[in-house]
């Protein structure tokens, strides 16, 4: 008995794609231009999109910084990365975690920060640090 179903549903199964294949055929050859122009559409749709995001995603010049304002500050590079991770509203713990060095390392480089810019909190470091363009 199974054996009879499952053949009955294999023929059907294989009589419907039979069908299914022929209409297609059908359907292929008398619309073979609107297929074609269909496919070229979409191929330009999708190049339209992907160039429209690349073209439209918003760029970002390089920061170079002040070099000049550095070297007469005498600011190294690791104390501009603190200063950065400053500007960036970052606690000393999160500095520290994101620098890989211990908070108290961090606070020896803010303090000597505070001392080559002549501030006395963070909030002043950063603005003179950005009124001589060493930070964005």
């Amino acid at each position: 008995m199974w054996r009879r179903a499952s053949l009955y549903g294999v023929l059907l199964g294989v009589g419907t794609l039979a069908l299914q294949w022929l209409d297609y055929q059908r359907l292929a050859r008398a619309h073979t231009g609107d297929i074609y122009i269909f496919l070229i559409a979409a191929a330009f749709l999708a190049l339209g999109v992907v160039f429209g995001i690349r073209l439209a995603a918003p760029r970002q010049a390089a920061f170079a910084g002040n070099p000049k304002a550095l070297a007469a500050l005498g600011i190294s590079p690791r104390e501009l990365a603190v200063l950065e991770q400053i500007a960036a509203g970052r606690s000393n713990k999160e500095i520290a975690d994101a620098l890989g060095v211990s908070p108290n390392t961090i606070k020896t480089h803010v303090a000597r920060l505070f001392e080559k810019l002549g501030a006395e909190r963070r909030t002043d470091a950063v603005a003179r640090a950005r009124e001589l363009r060493i930070v964005r």
